[in-house]
């Protein structure tokens, strides 16, 4: 039976690489299709043959990054986690320690071999066609933060949640689940306070015409707007983009400095009125709800097979909580990858709505023109396959969108 299910394992993980590779492929053969006349203005000749070479070089890239991970994933369920296991176990005894090594040594790991990837995107890649500003400095500074994030946040939580599991046995799931639902909101509503700074300055936008239109629009759409933020985005990326987070009265819109660089003052408040649409329709907290719905979900799962002996017999470790977690992540994929199209569908849903409101309370050519300037300025596919934005698109792509704003509203989206 071990035998069997350590054959399970090795095949869903190669299953998962073929299907995200057959994806990509067909993703990258279509930037080859004609490009329809909605959308021809978006880039010039020569950002066009530059588009394509970038798309090229990055899809070439994720085929050598994703096949490397690939390889050592299946390395490490032959001989890695194991061997990882062992050498904790010889300086520890504590299984609450002993877990939290080992997914401390794994993360650690994980890091060391994508480093230097990461700067080959980062410095070879992002820095030629113009997308990266990120110093060597700010690179190792932003890694170091983030282990110390994970350090002082992780640690505890994963402290705690292990604690659950030993402690509680079969009721582990449920206090887990509220353990990370408390987190989640607070993270929720404190993000922008609490881990932007971290890593970004935020300074509420200067006085002038962008902000007298900022405020007019959030009169007319009757949106208690008290903080606008300008974050430096420009310090990593060139790519513009804005957001919304918190709700309640730390709920604030930001945008990204680039942006501001990029858009003229219609492009930029119509961006607004769309950011300003997630917030009246609720999006922000129907997608908080759902993620923490589904994290219950996973947890009672976990609950259900981690005490399975079997599972730790298919890789020859002791019972542990670290070792059910992983062979629960890789059982787990194909549910997590069901309900990531769910997801996905209903954020590009959330998207259309959003975009309808902007265009009932802002400009719809401005809308337009914004967002094709979004997807000159961050290099976006014109023409995605229909199948990788099924699997993986969060946002309708740029074409669908123009469609939607432009038809009437009560025109079907799956006609546009």
């Amino acid at each position: 039976m071990a035998d069997k299910l350590f054959l399970l394992i090795i095949c869903m993980v190669c299953i998962g690489y073929l299907i995200g590779a057959i994806l990509k492929f067909y993703n990258n053969l279509w930037r080859k299709k004609p490009i329809p006349d909605e959308i021809s203005d978006v880039y010039s000749i020569d950002k066009y043959i530059q588009y394509q070479e970038y798309k090229r070089e990055t899809y070439k890239f994720s085929v050598i990054t994703s096949t490397l991970s690939l390889i050592l994933t299946l390395i490490m369920l032959f001989v890695g986690f194991s061997l990882v296991d062992s050498v904790i176990r010889t300086y520890l005894s504590n299984e609450i320690w002993i877990s939290i090594a080992f997914f401390g040594v794994i993360g650690f790991l994980s890091d060391i071999v994508s480093t230097p990837f990461d700067i080959y995107e980062t410095f070879v890649i992002e820095q030629k066609y113009g997308f990266n500003t990120m110093t060597k400095r700010t690179f190792i500074l932003d890694k170091l933060k983030s282990y110390l994030l994970a350090v002082i946040i992780g640690v505890p939580v994963l402290f705690l949640i292990i604690w659950f599991y030993q402690s509680f046995s079969d009721n582990f799931w449920w206090m887990t689940w509220i353990l990370i639902s408390i987190i989640s909101i607070a993270l929720s509503y404190l993000y922008s306070n609490l881990i932007v700074p971290v890593f970004n300055k935020q300074t509420p936008l200067e006085e002038g015409e962008l902000k007298n239109n900022i405020e007019k629009l959030a009169s007319k759409t009757k949106f208690n707007l008290q903080n606008v933020y300008v974050i430096d985005g420009s310090k990593r990326s060139s790519r513009a983009n804005a957001y919304f987070s918190g709700f309640g009265s730390k709920k604030r819109i930001v945008l990204y400095d680039t942006l501001i660089k990029t858009l003229s003052i219609d492009e930029i408040v119509s961006v607004l009125a769309h950011e300003i649409g997630h917030y009246k329709r609720k999006h922000t907290i129907k997608g908080l709800i759902l993620s923490i719905l589904q994290t219950g979900f996973l947890l009672f799962l976990l609950s259900v097979i981690i005490d399975a002996d079997v599972i730790y017999e298919s890789l020859g470790t002791p019972a542990s909580f670290h070792i059910g977690v992983i062979i629960f992540i890789i059982l787990y994929s194909p549910v997590s990858f069901i309900i990531s199209l769910g997801m996905n569908h209903l954020s590009r849903q959330h998207e259309y709505q959003a975009d309808f409101y902007a265009k009932e309370h802002s400009s719809a050519d401005a809308l337009i023109s914004g967002l094709k300037s979004l997807t000159s300025n961050n290099m976006s596919d014109l023409t995605p396959h229909p199948w990788y934005v099924w699997a993986y698109y969060s946002h309708p792509p740029l074409l669908k969108r123009i469609r939607a704003i432009s038809y009437p509203k009560h025109k079907k989206l799956e006609e546009l």
